[in-house]
């Protein structure tokens, strides 16, 4: 996909908070920190595990399965078991719109 597309309103996220949404076959999951917003997949590149079912801690999100940690900021690993970052998509906001670029995959 080559173009912004709508995939949520900023009020369907909390301040510090997140939200896991599904955008053609990928799982995605949307993060509120300090006032920006971030784009994932919502995927632990250690085993597979959903991010957005973790905890969120600054800019840090961690798998709940076995605790490994990524920056919400560029999907990168953070701690071990994962070695390998997560993709991370372009975000624009317009009005009350967010709007994800999605990476290649």
């Amino acid at each position: 996909m080559s173009d912004f597309i709508e995939v949520a309103k900023l009020a369907d996220i909390p301040a510090s908070g997140k939200l896991s949404i599904e955008v053609g076959d990928r799982f995605l999951v949307i993060v509120r920190v300090d006032g920006q917003i971030y784009c994932l997949d919502d995927v632990c590149t250690h085993d597979g595990g959903t991010l957005g079912d973790g905890e969120l801690d600054g800019f840090c999100i961690a798998c709940p399965r076995h605790g490994a940690q990524f920056d919400v900021r560029d999907g990168r690993a953070l701690t071990m078991p994962a070695t390998e970052p997560t993709s991370s998509h372009a975000v624009r906001v317009d009005g009350d719109a967010i709007l994800v670029k999605l990476a290649e995959e």
